[in-house]
């Protein structure tokens, strides 16, 4: 068994990545996840491997670009409106696909808002990250374990399908600390990267990356066999956890850190003899519209979704019961937090409890 260590969560992020074979690294600070380039900056020259601090969100993301383009396992990270500032070359990788791994340390907004946790990206994420007809995948671990495990994945799922992956969490997995270990794991098996512009080698000529079809039909061919590469995603990478969901007066619906506060909600409410289950989607992009079909029979009430927004995935969770069962929302946002009192005081309302 591995060893545990106790790690901030930006910090483990980094080590994750290391250890899933990143061999870039192109960032620049934001609050709440600069540890993760601070750790990277401290590690990476020791290996060998490359890590850049730009000088901007707009340059760290097209030097992912170029590092993609040439092959290698690259990654960045940053916190909201860096992001916002990343989504033109996000759409430019998605374009061209090329693999890389995004991560977003979720901070209130709009604006520059706060640097408190918050989930008021996930629209961003899962449907407006950049212009264009593309998704990419989206990933939202609860814990930090979680949040090492995935790291790796994502860089499987990016080279497996030659796309750009987020990792998304909130303020609190970046800073909160909390043991991890770090596992070996056997990676998937990967097709050969031979359309990397990375020399011309045996081949009869060069590789080129690019995003620009000038010719409509090209590009209309081009987003068709985008698409279709996103519908084997969602057949095959669409992941969520369901928790006590059989014969539940009602099933809550939660993701990250958010989950876990739901948990505890969950057996304060079994305490006063409600049951309450739990559908906690880890992929936020693919949405796992087949979790609400495996439970909506069994909820009695319906269904309630706790955010740390003004209501994003609420919108997904109403598209996933088409109005089979009620669906209530509550939330909170500007970086405070809800407590399992406040959920419980939900859960009471929508079962009928006292």
């Amino acid at each position: 068994m591995a060893e545990k260590v106790l790690m901030k969560g930006n910090e483990a992020i980094g080590e994750a990545a290391i250890r899933a074979g990143c061999k870039c690294f192109f960032g620049y600070p934001i609050t709440p996840q600069t540890e993760v380039a601070a750790y990277m900056a401290k590690q990476m020259p020791k290996i060998n491997r490359v890590f850049l601090q730009a000088e901007s969100e707009v340059a760290a993301i097209n030097m992912v670009y170029g590092a993609s383009g040439s092959g290698v396992r690259v990654m960045t990270s940053s916190s909201s409106p860096g992001i916002s500032l990343k989504a033109e070359g996000i759409s430019y990788i998605a374009g061209a696909e090329l693999p890389c791994v995004i991560i977003n340390i979720v901070r209130g907004g709009p604006g520059l808002g706060g640097i408190q946790p918050a989930q008021s990206d996930y629209n961003q994420a899962t449907k407006g990250i950049a212009h264009g007809d593309f998704h990419l995948p989206v990933f939202a671990p609860s814990s930090i374990q979680e949040m090492v495990d995935t790291i790796g994945e994502a860089f499987d799922i990016a080279d497996a399908y030659r796309t750009p992956v987020m990792v998304m969490g909130d303020g609190m997995i970046g800073q909160m600390m909390e043991p991890v270990e770090f596992h070996e794991r056997k990676g998937r098996e990967l097709p050969a990267k031979d359309w990397a512009a990375n020399g011309l080698g045996d081949r009869q000529k060069h590789n080129v990356i690019n995003s620009l079809y000038l010719k409509p039909d090209e590009l209309e061919n081009h987003n068709i066999h985008l698409f279709e590469k996103f519908e084997k995603i969602k057949q095959n990478e669409t992941k969520y956890e369901l928790v006590d969901c059989e014969d539940a007066d009602l099933i809550l619906v939660a993701y990250g850190t958010t989950s876990r506060i739901c948990k505890n909600a969950m057996k304060l409410a079994a305490e006063e003899g409600i049951k309450v289950g739990l559908i906690r989607p880890i992929s936020l992009w693919p949405f796992p519209v087949e979790a609400f079909e495996k439970t909506i029979d069994q909820t009695k009430t319906g269904f309630l979704c706790v955010e740390m927004s003004m209501g994003q995935m609420v919108e997904d969770v109403k598209l996933a019961v088409l109005g089979r069962k009620p669906v209530e929302f509550y939330g909170r946002t500007g970086g405070m937090i809800p407590t399992p009192e406040e959920i419980l005081d939900q859960i009471r309302k929508m079962a009928g409890g006292k």
